[in-house]
């Protein structure tokens, strides 16, 4: 369970970390309020649902809950995307002192799903489980389970905000460049190692063993594979889950945790070679693995991260796709780059972490044959979680191999040794080739001229944003007028005459449209896009609406185009008289109207 709520975790603080703040919402405050409301409210019908129709037993009430966990996350990713979640959530910030606590609110959005989720799980849990709650006793206990999946982030993420807002520009600037990286994985470090542990310990509620010759004896057998560490009651799932755990790095904050069923199932022998399982995650460094692998994600994410969007802006399918789609151009980019990044998550989590962790497994199971010389033990112990676990014997999943899979691995080692040491030799292989990977990988990434890839098309995109303001809002002028403007400055001066024509026929007695227009049409390096004629009228109507010395010099030109040299003069002077502080260029254009004819 807690592995796939790693996995539902990660991809949702990832799109909401990910997602770009709309500037406008797609909907009003109000409309937004209900959808969710309704959304929320839908979710939870289906929840109750699902679980009153659910079998009784474990097996059935883990299936319901995954498969609600699912819709959750794409519920929760409906309504970033869809709903612009982060626009609402933004002020949070505090003008982006705090970046965390909008992401923090944003998960709490999902959390709240998961509330519904748990409100409705209650009922059928008190049957299976044979403990009553109080519906927020129940939420509250679900909420301290998942907690630790999400603190290391919590509190990395707090942390890092917090030194970046402190009055000190080098630290600032240390944390802002890739050194920033750097610092943030160490502190990582540090809070796994010495606070995380203790942290999960107390968030889980579990107990030392009590003294007694069953903690004597478990402590023997670790002193004697010259292993330390604490012994605690594991109560999850009120204890009556068949599992065993081991948490922390260092020596003094390092918890093995055991589940009461567990306990009371397997017999002195078999307890051992669970022990001896737990301690070959220790011998074998899979905890420190654990993190190197996350980090692998993390330097391969960074390395991809940087290129995406300047591909996105390079490839002509961005462009065909903007005018289908009703989002801003900006939200468009953002979905297209997170995208990939999401598939190589989940991808990467769930193949490549996942081909680890499985084999991680195995070779902590293989670690028996070192502690006591044989796997039976282990065997029986697996025999029994299955016979009494309720589940299928042959049952796997993306961060286990099935119980029959581990009991088949068992035997044949039993038979022949040399698969213990083939195993080994396989995942260190494994390490090596996944380690060349990563670093050729980030590389050649790096590699990458990504502003050379998207070279040339910031034109097209910034058109293309002003094309969809324009699809937003048909009526006003001001945004194809802005379009007319950018295009004209580009030289796509047909393109420009059309957004000027249109913003005219909305609005035709503006001033800046029609002097627009008119300086477009007798100043075209195109000449058959010229019309002085059209000019004139244009530039007329602009004087008669605002005179302004820019307004003027237009009419002056328009004079001059048509042959009306004095009338082009007059109208020059008084833009002189009006804009005193272009007085310069005013009268090199009086120079131009009286040496030179229009046109030449």
């Amino acid at each position: 369970m807690l592995y796939n709520n790693l996995l539902y975790f990660l991809v949702v603080i990832f799109v909401f970390a990910t997602n770009t703040p709309a500037a406008k919402p797609a909907l009003s405050p109000f409309w937004t309020l209900a959808i969710l409301v309704a959304i929320g409210w839908g979710f939870a019908r289906i929840a109750f649902r699902l679980f009153a129709r659910s079998a009784p037993g474990a097996a059935s009430y883990f299936s319901v809950e995954k498969r609600l966990s699912l819709l959750a996350v794409l519920v929760f990713m409906g309504v970033v995307y869809l709903l612009d979640l982060k626009y609402y959530l933004a002020p949070l910030s505090m003008g982006g002192l705090l970046p965390v606590l909008t992401d923090v609110a944003g998960l709490c959005c999902f959390l709240l799903l998961l509330i519904l989720m748990w409100r409705a799980a209650r009922h059928r849990y008190q049957q299976i489980f044979q403990r009553v709650y109080t519906p927020w006793a129940f939420v509250r206990a679900n909420i301290k389970v998942n907690l630790p999946i999400v603190l290391p982030w919590l509190m990395i993420s707090l942390l890092f905000d917090a030194l970046r807002a402190l009055p000190f520009p080098a630290l600032a600037r240390v944390l802002r460049s890739p050194w920033g990286e750097v610092v943030l994985f160490a502190l990582f470090l540090v809070f796994l190692m010495f606070a995380f542990p203790p942290l999960v310990r107390t968030l889980w509620g579990c107990r030392p063993l009590p003294p007694g010759p069953l903690r004597e004896r478990l402590l023997a057998f670790c002193r004697s594979q010259g292993f330390s560490s604490e012994i605690y009651s594991w109560p999850l799932f009120e204890g009556q889950v068949l599992t065993a755990g081991i948490m922390g790095i260092i020596p003094r904050l390092r918890y093995l945790l055991i589940t009461p069923a567990l306990l009371e199932t397997l017999n002195e022998e078999e307890l051992d070679s669970v022990l001896a399982h737990e301690i070959g995650h220790v011998k074998h460094r899979h905890l420190i693995l654990y993190i190197v692998l996350f980090l692998g994600f993390s330097l391969l994410a960074g390395a991809l991260s940087r290129p995406l969007p300047h591909l996105i802006l390079s490839s002509d399918t961005f462009y065909r796709l903007l005018p289908q789609l009703p989002f801003a151009p900006e939200n468009v980019l953002g979905i297209l780059a997170t995208a990939p990044l999401l598939v190589l998550m989940l991808v990467y989590f769930r193949f490549v972490f996942g081909y680890f962790i499985r084999n991680f497994e195995r070779q902590a199971d293989a670690y028996v044959f070192r502690a006591l010389g044989t796997g039976w033990p282990l065997i029986r112990s697996f025999e029994k979680i299955a016979l009494l676990g309720g589940g299928n014997r042959d049952e796997k999943n993306w961060h286990h191999f099935g119980i029959g899979e581990r009991i088949d691995f068992l035997s044949r080692c039993e038979r022949d040794r040399s698969l213990v040491s083939h195993h080994d030799r396989k995942l260190r292989l494994s390490l090596a080739g996944y380690g060349l990977a990563i670093a050729l990988a980030v590389f050649l990434l790096h590699r990458v001229d990504a502003d050379r890839l998207s070279a040339g098309y910031e034109t097209r995109y910034a058109e293309a944003v002003l094309l969809q303001k324009v699809r937003q809002e048909p009526d006003n002028s001001l945004w194809l007028m802005y379009l007319g403007d950018f295009l004209q400055s580009r030289k796509m001066e047909a393109k420009a005459i059309d957004a000027y024509e249109q913003a005219l026929a909305l609005t035709p007695m503006s001033a800046e449209i029609n002097n627009n227009l008119a300086w477009l049409l007798v100043t075209a390096q195109d000449k058959g896009l010229r019309n002085p004629e059209r000019a004139l009228t244009l530039a007329r109507t602009a004087a008669l609406l605002k005179e302004r010395g820019y307004i003027l010099d237009t009419l002056a030109t328009a004079y001059w185009a048509n042959g009306l040299v004095e009338e082009a003069v007059a109208a020059q002077r008084k833009a002189i008289q009006l804009d005193p502080d272009n007085r310069s260029y005013y009268l090199a254009q009086l120079d131009k109207f009286r040496a030179q004819r229009w046109g030449e």
